[in-house]
């Protein structure tokens, strides 16, 4: 199969696979920047503060995934437009002691009180994006002790020192963030809570214009003091609970105090030598393991990286792999997944032959008989020791629900959007359920050692950077700072776990890199194609070379550093 679509899709466009490779794009055309090199730690985030205290924390004797925290916590002062201790986290974690990947899936259930029945009963179609009924419990604090406890080393005080000293004294805001920040008051302006203590003056803080945050700092203080039962069973549940009955919220006391985050084991395939790990839903990082396999089944490595045969083929892919994705993803407390069946080999070579290499599909099925019996952060981090955490944390659409109780300093996430409404759905809303989730950190070892930590934020987005960064340093032979600045491909208007359904194939969002030689091809296969100024998602990687030399690549898209020592 793999040389018929290479055949048929060379006549089509009257491209040649020989002469594409003799005229290649390499890494070269897109790095902003050489890769960072270092031996000793390596940090690298979306914001450069967080990223120095990571490598604070690690020259103090703190580990990797200290360093992690650190950097989490961080992220939710100086970057609120992507994160926060009221949103959920999902980590991996690389063990250099036990040689082992270790999977946390920190995220949080709906209100126990609340139903589908509810909302269709109160004549909603789906759930609302912002206020109190998109609430689910914040699964953060947790997550960051459930690690701490595991696999830190130093005493989580000196680990969020650092973000309640720059809570209280301030920090200068950086350029996108302020940029965003500005986008999302009108929106969450009308929320109690927001305006007192996300605003100046009703305004969002300016580019460069010192922000403080003593009442984050002040929550921090007691966490550190009380632990994450000060968070969930403490004062701050009853704040929340209280606060959220209110406004008409269901989140209860109870539901704070019930929390629990899991261990999960990562699940993996194989692209070409190289083992691609992921976490297992109700998150969708087996859509790029998904994307991976039937991008496997064609020679990438004889394309063109910004050719029409290229970026067709993982369009179509993306397509069939999102239909899988709509209908299957969701919590496995609640359902019986087919992942092992999903992510197999002989499925994506099934799945494969659905795609038309001369044509766009306007729709594709999901899968059948697959079941078996039986805006957000991303950072990553490495030490000495060999430890390495890929880590992503988010409130969903940017800066959450804007619900904002009252003195605590941080937004309570929204990701109760994500469940549908439709009966019968592996994702339908119930109570006390995780929601279908964007966020997926990644990981990559080959031959069972540690290759790369690498992650890429941006809602639907995710899956496809990651399937694309992968592709870019095994395909094309671009370093780890080059596979994430080259131009990146983004299809949206796949069918959704929300119950929304692909229409007429969807659009074709392709970065400003691509010629337009390769977009008119396109056009004529019958993809829809605009430019947009995204979202092509944030990435972070830390690459650990043969030698014991860590290379750290951090997004041109962000105000983000990778920094070592």
């Amino acid at each position: 199969m793999p040389r018929l679509f290479q055949f048929l899709l060379c006549a089509t466009m009257m491209i040649c696979a020989s002469s594409q490779a003799a005229d290649r794009v390499t890494g070269a055309d897109f790095a902003t920047r050489s890769p960072v090199l270092a031996t000793g730690a390596m940090a690298a985030t979306s914001q450069p503060l967080a990223t120095q205290v990571a490598l604070d924390i690690m020259r103090r004797g703190g580990n990797a995934i200290d360093a992690a925290i650190a950097a989490n916590a961080m992220l939710g002062l100086v970057e609120p437009t992507g994160n926060g201790i009221g949103g959920d986290i999902f980590a991996i974690v690389w063990d250099a002691a036990g040689k082992k990947l270790h999977g946390l899936n920190g995220s949080g259930r709906s209100p126990i009180s609340l139903s589908r029945q509810w909302f269709i009963d109160n004549g909603h179609q789906k759930i609302p994006s912002h206020g109190p009924l998109p609430v689910s419990v914040p699964g953060t604090i947790d997550g960051w002790f459930m690690l701490h406890e595991r696999f830190g080393s130093l005493p989580m005080q000196q680990i969020l020192q650092p973000t309640i000293d720059y809570a209280e004294r301030g920090f200068p805001v950086s350029q996108l963030i302020a940029y965003y920040w500005n986008r999302s008051v009108p929106i969450l302006s009308p929320y109690p809570g927001f305006v007192e203590q996300f605003t100046v003056d009703g305004k969002a803080p300016g580019e460069g214009e010192i922000w403080r945050n003593p009442n984050l700092a002040n929550t921090l203080r007691k966490i550190v003091n009380g632990g994450r039962d000060a968070f969930y069973k403490g004062e701050m549940a009853h704040i929340i609970a209280d606060y959220m009955q209110q406004n008409g919220g269901f989140l209860s006391y109870q539901d704070m105090a019930s929390h629990r985050g899991d261990w999960v084991d990562p699940v993996s395939t194989n692209y070409r030598g190289y083992d691609v790990w992921e976490l297992p839903p109700n998150g969708q990082g087996i859509a790029a393991l998904q994307i991976l396999n039937i991008m496997e089944r064609f020679p990438v490595g004889d394309m063109r990286y910004d050719s029409a045969e290229y970026v067709h083929l993982f369009t179509e892919a993306k397509k069939l792999v999102f239909e899988d994705r709509a209908k299957y993803y969701a919590d496995a407390d609640f359902n019986r997944l087919p992942v092992s069946k999903l992510i197999s080999k002989k499925y994506a070579a099934q799945r494969a032959k659905l795609i038309d290499p001369a044509k766009a599909a306007k729709h594709y099925p999901a899968g059948e008989n697959v079941l078996e019996n039986g805006d957000t952060i991303y950072l990553t981090t490495a030490d000495a020791r060999g430890n390495m955490v890929s880590l992503i944390q988010s409130n969903y659409r940017g800066m959450g629900s804007g619900m904002t109780p009252p003195g605590l300093g941080f937004i309570l996430q929204d990701r109760g959007e994500m469940f549908s409404l439709e009966q019968g759905h592996f994702n339908v809303m119930e109570g006390g359920k995780r929601p279908f989730h964007t966020i997926i950190p990644a990981f990559i070892t080959k031959q069972g050692k540690p290759w790369m930590s690498f992650g890429l934020m941006g809602g639907a987005m995710q899956p496809q950077g990651h399937a694309q960064i992968v592709i870019n340093m095994v395909d094309f032979g671009m370093d780890v700072q080059a596979a994430g600045d080259a131009p990146r491909m983004h299809h949206r208007g796949s069918s959704q776990p929300t119950g929304e359904k692909m229409q007429d194939g969807g659009i074709l969002n392709l970065e400003t890199g691509f010629p337009y030689s390769t977009i008119r091809q396109l056009m004529r296969l019958g993809h829809k194609v605009q430019y947009a100024n995204g979202p092509y998602g944030g990435y972070q990687a830390i690459r650990l070379a043969d030698n014991g030399v860590y290379w750290g690549a951090s997004e041109s898209r962000k105000d983000g550093q990778a920094a070592g020592f």
